[in-house]
């Protein structure tokens, strides 16, 4: 295989496609790629979905490897059934999941706990959104304004994870849970590109990083 470097001004030129912020992301030039998990390729919407808000049972659920710095705190203060509100695993127990799915847990609960990993960017967000439960997002320096669909809490206030969550209320939750069913379509795939959905979306960031570089060079 014969492999030929691309000239440094066209790679400076092109518009890149990231699924993390990192040294070469460029603001205005690149554009984000949401990181999805499609279980089902030839089904995209098989789980998509969830409970209404009066049948989900579970305040917060969360189940994932435990690394980065924020995770082990997570699992240290909720985890392995300290707290019968919080439902917080390391990888899903084989005792539990033959009860309920991941996915189920999801559909069940309130809040998703999307604390961050070795990245801020994880995958859990949007399946939060596929199953339509608030995100919580556990890292700090997080500045996008996401706070009418999510729940940012700061590395420092995983011990109070429970009274913050209890403290919003109803009326909150429920237009936030409602934001999250709209936000919904523009994260999907389908076999077939819709208006709207999540290939629509990056096409339209790519359109948009484009013609914010030809206004600045005129």
């Amino acid at each position: 295989m014969t492999t030929i470097a691309k000239p440094q001004a066209m790679v400076s030129e092109n518009v890149h496609n990231h699924c993390n912020l990192t040294t070469i992301f460029t603001p205005g030039r690149d554009v984000s790629l949401p990181e999805t998990t499609i279980r089902t390729p030839r089904r995209p919407l098989r789980y998509v979905g969830g409970l209404p808000v009066s049948r989900r049972g579970i305040l917060a659920f969360f189940a994932g490897n435990v690394h980065g710095r924020v995770r082990p705190v997570l699992l240290k203060h909720w985890g392995d059934g300290r707290d019968d509100d919080m439902w917080v695993y390391g990888p899903l127990p084989a005792r539990v999941s033959r009860r309920m799915s991941y996915i189920q847990h999801m559909k069940n609960s309130r809040f998703c706990l999307c604390p961050m990993g070795y990245e801020v960017n994880s995958p859990r967000i949007v399946e939060a959104l596929y199953y339509e439960c608030v995100p919580v997002i556990i890292a700090d320096n997080f500045v996008l304004d996401w706070s009418a669909f999510a729940v940012v809490v700061a590395e420092k206030d995983v011990p109070d994870l429970k009274k913050i969550l209890q403290g919003i209320t109803l009326r909150k939750y429920v237009a936030m849970h409602g934001c999250v069913k709209r936000l919904q379509r523009h994260f999907l795939w389908h076999a077939r590109p819709l208006r709207y959905d999540l290939f629509h979306m990056i096409l339209h960031s790519i359109w948009l990083s484009r013609v914010n570089q030809i206004e600045l060079h005129e």
